[in-house]
This record gives structure tokens, C-alpha cells and sequence, in this order.
């Protein structure tokens, strides 16, 4: 019984931690499409390294995600008097990223680096044999076979921990397609892996 009241006092502690977050961001949001310069700099802030991290996962490599992350500061700042009070910061934040390296993509072809790959998808590669930087290194090649629809697509789903509905959101395109994305994107990276690993057998 003290067990269970220990997990209700964290959940409601966890729940009252996001709720004063939400609470605060949509007063810093207020108060920088007011024209308040000091809210806009904690709303980067609190969210520039989320920018750069996904940025660097869509784009490949840190030279990039930096130019990209910078980009789309400037473009918050541009545009935030457009946003809607009562939305999701988060999904409008991600679209803005994700057509930011878009643009950049068109311009310049991706260069891949390997620490654009988070450690969790090692951690779950099915081959222990395998050394870290190696998988790594399949699996970087695995995310080049991707569409740049389904690469932003995947990151955002299952890296970033975005809902279907949000990631439909952030990429401007319904859930069916999202659904669609992701699982192509599954499929051909577990058969890339696949066929490295027999290679390496």
C-alpha cells in the first residue's frame, strides 16, 4: 500500500511539474509576442538545444544542425506573433525545424557524422558481436537509404518520443502518412541492418 501511494506521489508530482512548466512557457510566450525581448531569450533557452539535437538527426552532422538551429531562432523570432494561444508550442517548433532543414537539404547535400546517431539505438542493436562505433556505423548508412520524409518522420517519432498526431502536425501531413513514413522507415532500416549483420556472420 505504501508502495502504491509512493507511485501516485510521484505521478502527481511529475504531473504538477509539466502543468508549471506549460503554465510558464505560455506566460513567456504572452509576454515575447508582446514585443518582450528577456521572455523571448528564456523561451530559446528552454528550447535551443531540442532545436539543435533534431536538427543534427535530420541533417546528419553538427556544421549543419548549427547553421539550421540558427536559422530557425531567427525565424522564431520572425514569426512567433503568429502563433495561435491555446496550440502546443512543441509541434509548431518541430515543423519550423523540420522545414528549415528541408531548405538546407535542398541547397546542400547532407553530411552524415557519426554522433548524429543517439546512443539508444545502439543500445538496442540485436547483435552484441557487433562494437558500438561499428553499429554506429550501419546504422548511419541505414538512415541515408531514408527519404527525407521518412528520416524526419522516424526521428521525430521514435528519437524524439513525438506523438503520431504530432508528428503529423510538425510535418504538415495527416497521420495515415506519418503511419506510412514510419513504418517504411522501420522496414528498410531492419533490413539494412539484417544485411550487414549476415555480411558480418
Amino acid at each position: 500500500m505504501e508502495a502504491a501511494v509512493g507511485e501516485s506521489a510521484v505521478s502527481f508530482r511529475e504531473i504538477r511539474y509539466h502543468a508549471d512548466n506549460r503554465c510558464q512557457l505560455e506566460e513567456l510566450l504572452t509576454r515575447a509576442k508582446s514585443g518582450d525581448l528577456e521572455a523571448f531569450e528564456q523561451i530559446v533557452m528552454m528550447h535551443e538545444k531540442r532545436v539543435l539535437l533534431t536538427a543534427r538527426r535530420i541533417l546528419g552532422n553538427l556544421e549543419d544542425a548549427e547553421d539550421a538551429s540558427q536559422e530557425v531562432l531567427v525565424r522564431l523570432h520572425r514569426y512567433l506573433h503568429r502563433f495561435e494561444d491555446g496550440r502546443e508550442f512543441a509541434p509548431w517548433l518541430y515543423r519550423m525545424t523540420v522545414n528549415v532543414c528541408r531548405d538546407l537539404l535542398r541547397k546542400r547535400p547532407a553530411k552524415i557524422s557519426l554522433d548524429a546517431v543517439p546512443d539508444v539505438a545502439v543500445n538496442d542493436r540485436p547483435d552484441q558481436r557487433l562494437g558500438e562505433q561499428e553499429m554506429r556505423r550501419i546504422l548511419l548508412a541505414g538512415l541515408e537509404q531514408l527519404t527525407a520524409g521518412e528520416r524526419a518522420a522516424v526521428v521525430l517519432r521514435d528519437i524524439e518520443g513525438l506523438s503520431t498526431g504530432e508528428v503529423a502536425e510538425a510535418l504538415q501531413t495527416s497521420q495515415v502518412t506519418v503511419r506510412s513514413h514510419i513504418c517504411r522507415a522501420r522496414l528498410k532500416l531492419k533490413s539494412f541492418v539484417d544485411a550487414c549483420l549476415r555480411r558480418q556472420s
